[in-house]
């Protein structure tokens, strides 16, 4: 199993800390103990959860400039037509993806082309599936201009996820399916289409980021 670089620290803090905290036990009580034993069991748990939010797996992009692919693996949980205020400034096609902590937090490029926006924005950290948390919370917003038609997709904090990392800036050019970020533990990804897209996906349906098709462009 692959493991993003943003994990590295972090698992090797949280193993140093769960070893620590286990040999204190275990000097205090015995190995034999069931305290110390239940600690263990979950100390084992705790630290695998952790591993497995980092993990990164490889994943087959198949390109084409007339898709949208999935920027994250989690749940569609909005599709709605909406008035989008930041760039466009006029109505959109929402789609919004869920991603529990148990999902892969990679964040990928929903088509191949120019970046002609990107900004970050602190907030607060609302639940990420509730209403507001698209513009209150913490986030970014980036705008991909492809052959086709200019993609906006934001990166959404929620509640647990307090830091929101994205490796693109404008300028650069970039290939669909590609990694441009992460968000860690829990949160959510806006993508705002044309009208004329058509929307390939339906509520409650599980996205494969890098790999499932979203919308098809007119």
């Amino acid at each position: 199993m692959n493991i993003h670089r943003e994990g590295y620290k972090i698992i090797l803090a949280t193993l140093l800390i769960l070893a620590g905290i286990n040999i204190a036990m275990q000097s205090w009580l015995g190995e034999e103990h069931m305290a110390v034993r239940i600690v263990m069991a979950l100390s084992l748990i705790f630290f695998i959860l952790i591993v497995q939010f980092f993990r990164n797996p490889s994943r087959k992009t198949v390109l084409n400039e007339n898709h949208v692919i999935a920027p994250a693996d989690g749940t569609v949980v909005v599709i709605e037509e909406v008035e989008e205020n930041e760039y466009f400034r006029d109505k959109r096609r929402q789609i919004s993806i869920f991603m529990s902590p148990v999902n892969v937090h990679v964040n990928r490029n929903p088509i191949s082309g120019v970046v002609k926006y990107a900004k970050y924005h602190p907030g607060k950290y609302l639940v990420a599936w509730h209403p507001k948390s698209s513009t209150e919370n913490e986030r970014t917003t980036i705008v991909i201009g492809g052959s086709k038609a200019d993609i906006l997709f934001r990166q959404i904090a929620g509640a647990l996820a307090k830091r929101i990392l994205y490796y693109v800036k404008e300028g650069d050019k970039v290939e669909q399916g590609a990694e441009m970020g992460f968000i860690k533990f829990g949160s959510r990804i806006d993508i705002f289409l044309p009208l004329s897209a058509r929307v390939d996906v339906s509520l409650q349906q599980k996205t494969k980021g890098g790999e499932t098709v979203i919308a098809t462009l007119a």
